[in-house]
């Protein structure tokens, strides 16, 4: 048994309006499949599939009060690239941000809603437009041990200071643990979506994730066809039906 991740989860005030800034920065195709959710991924896209790490957005009237946890790098392929993406993603909305990065080679900015991201220079080029998916942890060595064996994908890169994974096929954006020391408080804004491959048991899978060390969090509903757990550092997380 394995999982994959297929996409990210931000929560939002207004999905719809949300939903549309980030389709334009990424060039993706838009779509509803309920009210008060937004899907998003590339056109002509297969789901699931590694190549893409998809986003939903979901309306949510909780503000945003602390930086999140979790966020998306976007990836440009030189330094020219760089900045007219910059530039384009602030016309569509975004502005700059400070989170104390310093005097870094990629540019911290904020979505309409206050979501922090990254643009990239041609580090990661070959990924498509978001590069890495990153979360913020206490201890990347611990966090690689849960998700190397919680997914499939591969540990690419294990150090005192970040981790890396990618997916299996060696395609599509990267997983990024950043040691960080900042606290975890509240939910997280923005979490990651597991599925697991068709023909494999949701609850059998979803005590396997709890025997790495993984926690059960109990949403009081039974009416969600999904599992809901953290991870041994308290990050939220969804597994997902097999598919």
């Amino acid at each position: 048994m394995a999982t994959r991740l297929v996409q990210i989860n931000m929560k939002a005030r207004d999905d719809s309006a949300l939903g549309g800034f980030w389709a334009q920065a990424l060039g993706w195709g838009i779509s509803s499949e309920e009210p008060g959710v937004t899907n998003l991924e590339p056109e002509g896209f297969v789901y699931p599939d590694p190549v893409a790490v998809c986003i939903d957005l979901v309306v949510s009237p909780e503000p945003k009060t602390v930086k999140n946890r979790v966020h998306v790098d976007l990836a440009a392929t030189s330094a020219a690239h760089q900045a007219e993406l910059v530039a384009r993603l602030r016309e569509l909305g975004a502005t700059p941000a400070d989170v104390g990065q310093g005097d870094v080679g990629w540019t911290v900015m904020a979505d309409p809603e206050g979501n922090e991201f990254c643009v990239l220079d041609s580090l990661y080029a070959d990924t498509g437009p978001i590069a890495s998916v990153v979360v913020d942890c206490a201890d990347p060595r611990a966090m690689a041990r849960f998700w190397g064996e919680a997914m499939d994908w591969t540990v690419h890169k294990v150090a005192d200071d970040n981790a890396v994974l990618r997916s299996a096929k060696d395609v599509g954006p990267y997983l990024m643990f950043i040691r960080t020391p900042d606290v975890k408080t509240g939910w997280n804004r923005v979490h990651l979506d597991l599925r697991p491959y068709p023909g494999d048991d949701l609850e059998a899978e979803a005590a396997r994730l709890r025997a790495l060390g993984a926690t059960a969090i109990d949403l009081g509903r039974s009416d969600v066809p999904w599992k809901v757990l953290a991870d041994p550092e308290g990050n939220e997380f969804c597994l997902l039906t097999p598919s």
